[in-house]
């Protein structure tokens, strides 16, 4: 698969789902602008979550968080939302940075498709798993990760991560993991974080790690969406400002990961494995305690 079909995948998935937002915006024109969300604050909000999820930061985290609080949308149209407001952003991440960023197509293209391929047929065996049990063993996970990168910061331990492709074992390897990143994003485990500390133990460039996520993301994402706008279960206000000023956020952070040196990412990905763990322990901390209470 060379880089160019890829793209024009990315397109027709993606331009598909654009099709049915669009017609169901012109069905519910007199609806549209009368959704509870602010019409003032919607423009910041989208561009700053997109920003920050561009570095990776969960804009499913910030919105579930962020609509409920404001009663921006109900919470039977919230999982709909969350989904139908990244897909347009996230298409701009993926074609921004697989166009720019330097990894062989062989390991795009496997990473991207094992990880579209956990997402379809992995919940059937992830849904045996107790959930509680997977988010501790993953959440020490990324901590430990986080761990090894800042020792490789420090030059405690050696550290290296320049290679654009994978090979042998460690393209093997990957498949395995990608594909079961795929399959736990269906019990809320973000793969985010998870792809930059696989993309960098197996000594892949740090900044390999986005035309990957974003890629596998692009293409799962809008088929589910597309669902929610025929069930009529999101937010057409809140879709439609993430599809404008959600892009603008995407297209400024683009420029600002290009321009990141390697050791800067480094720090980058510390942070996000910090702030995975901590959004993935904390509340089982919060809730063994209630239980105690």
């Amino acid at each position: 698969m060379s880089k160019n079909i890829l793209i024009g995948l990315i397109i027709l998935i993606n331009g598909y789902f654009i099709v049915m937002f669009v017609k169901d915006l012109i069905s519910h024109k007199d609806e549209v602008m009368k959704e509870p969300a602010s019409t003032k604050i919607l423009p910041f909000s989208s561009f700053i979550i997109f920003f920050l999820s561009t570095f990776g930061i969960s804009d499913f985290a910030i919105g579930t968080v962020l609509y409920p609080k404001l009663n921006w949308v109900s919470i039977k149209k919230l999982p709909g939302t969350l989904n139908t407001q990244c897909v347009i952003p996230v298409a701009a991440m993926a074609l921004s940075y697989i166009t720019s960023i330097d990894v062989g197509i062989k390991t795009l293209a496997v990473c991207i498709i094992c990880q579209v391929i956990g997402a379809y047929i992995g919940p059937r065996f992830v849904v045996k798993l107790p959930e509680r049990t997977i988010k501790i063993f993953v959440g020490i996970g990324l901590i430990i990760a986080a761990i090894l990168i800042f020792a490789g910061q420090m030059n405690w331990i050696p550290s290296n991560g320049t290679a654009t492709e994978l090979f042998g074992g460690k393209l093997i390897l990957a498949r395995f993991l990608l594909f079961v990143y795929g399959a736990l994003n269906n019990i809320g485990i973000g793969s985010y974080a998870l792809t930059m500390v696989t993309v960098y133990l197996l000594g892949l460039n740090p900044i390999a790690a986005f035309p990957i996520m974003m890629g596998a993301c692009t293409f799962s994402v809008p088929i589910g969406s597309s669902q929610f706008i025929k069930f009529n279960q999101y937010s057409r206000k809140i879709t439609l400002f993430t599809a404008i000023f959600g892009v603008l956020g995407v297209l400024v952070a683009v420029f600002l990961v290009k321009s990141l040196n390697t050791v800067m990412l480094k720090w980058l990905v510390i942070l996000v494995l910090i702030y995975s763990a901590y959004t993935m322990l904390m509340p089982l901390l919060k809730g063994k305690k209630a239980v105690t209470e």
